[in-house]
């Protein structure tokens, strides 16, 4: 038990951790460190594309290998970043979940850069944001230690739902320290709230003034969400975070007054030293669009972080139309399974029936 006891609190720690990196860029290298260590790797390096620019940073051990894997253009050469992209999946993959054996020795890559500095698997993740910006993590382990093992993955998808959002704040800011917090607002390009730990509004940017349709202000700088849906997960959430973080719900779909997916709301917690820079704010809350009207199931999929992997599955198969027998064949699972599943997609998302959850995954009107 008291074991137990101590791997929450270290998990706990490290989740806050990430979520300072958001605003305190220069500390990813020890968070990133830290990921590695848990899965017995090297080092690990955060890289973030918008508008063909690259920013990236690395863990301390990595720093001069990866100067050479950018400087040397074999990031740019490297197809492990489309293959991440294309699966489209929301998790870590290694080497072998996307090549064959084969495939992986005769790729020049991993023959000329990586196996002769000693390295040569990795668990990376690619995030293909609505706000355009691609982000990859990736942890690199010495080759001769072998692949990474699927249930050290397993850990790194526990935190991917925090990487994945502190990732997003950070990218926004040019993984450049924020700078005093209605600079930060502004500098971040999206709508984007500070409340306090009440949820009182603190500040907020002039991108705001586009939520007319989904955010009201109230008296005392207090607001609500219109979708009552969304708003009540917002209010469940605040509290939540101060008590176990990695169990709350921190993005959650804003619907249109058509009952259409039409933003997502993310919860980014401040933590630690970012409270330097924000005062007494608790949480920052951001609003992603989802750039089409009519937004296919995978963009909605794509934004929130906190469905597993197996229920992003169910998701995008209630999407796709296909029924719970349907998705639990083509897992390979039971049927009790996937409603199980299908239940955590329900609360995650605010729905309280499979034909509204499928209507939002699908955005399509419900009656």
């Amino acid at each position: 038990m008291l074991y137990l006891m101590k791997t929450d609190m270290m998990k706990t720690d490290l989740i806050d951790r990430i979520y300072e990196c958001s605003f305190v860029p220069e500390l990813w290298p020890d968070v990133l460190d830290e990921l590695a260590h848990l899965v017995d790797a090297r080092g690990g390096q955060l890289f973030a594309v918008r508008d063909k620019v690259l920013n990236w940073i690395t863990s301390s051990s990595l720093t001069e290998v990866f100067e050479a894997y950018v400087s040397e253009g074999y990031f740019h050469r490297c197809g492990r970043k489309i293959c991440l992209f294309m699966e489209n999946k929301p998790t870590f993959l290694g080497e072998l979940d996307y090549w064959t054996p084969e495939q992986l020795e005769a790729n020049d890559i991993y023959r000329e850069f990586f196996r002769p500095r000693g390295l040569g698997w990795s668990a990376c993740t690619g995030l293909a944001m609505p706000t355009q910006d691609n982000i990859v993590f990736t942890v690199e382990r010495d080759f001769a230690r072998g692949p990474v093992e699927r249930e050290k993955i397993e850990v790194l998808n526990e935190l991917r739902p925090h990487l994945a959002r502190a990732a997003l704040i950070a990218a926004r800011l040019g993984l450049r320290s924020a700078q005093g917090a209605s600079s930060t607002l502004a500098t971040m390009g999206l709508p984007a709230l500070l409340l306090d730990a009440d949820g009182t509004v603190l500040d907020a940017n002039e991108l705001t003034s586009s939520l007319q349709e989904h955010l009201h202000w109230r008296s005392q700088n207090r607001i609500a969400l219109t979708d009552k849906t969304a708003n009540d997960l917002l209010w469940a959430s605040l509290p939540a975070l101060g008590q176990s973080p990695e169990a709350a719900v921190h993005s959650f779909v804003l619907r249109g007054k058509d009952g259409l997916a039409a933003m997502v709301a993310h919860i980014i917690p401040v933590r630690r030293s970012a409270h330097d820079i924000f005062a007494r704010s608790y949480a920052l809350l951001v609003v992603t669009p989802l750039t089409a009207r009519k937004a296919p199931p995978v963009e909605l999929l794509r934004s929130l972080f906190d469905l597993t992997v197996s229920e992003a599955r169910v998701a995008r198969g209630l999407a796709g139309g296909a029924s719970l027998d349907d998705i639990a064949a083509s897992g390979g699972v039971a049927r009790n399974t996937v409603r199980t599943q299908l239940q955590q997609v329900l609360e995650k998302t605010g729905c309280t029936r499979q034909a509204e959850v499928t209507a939002l995954l699908s955005n399509i009107a419900i009656a």
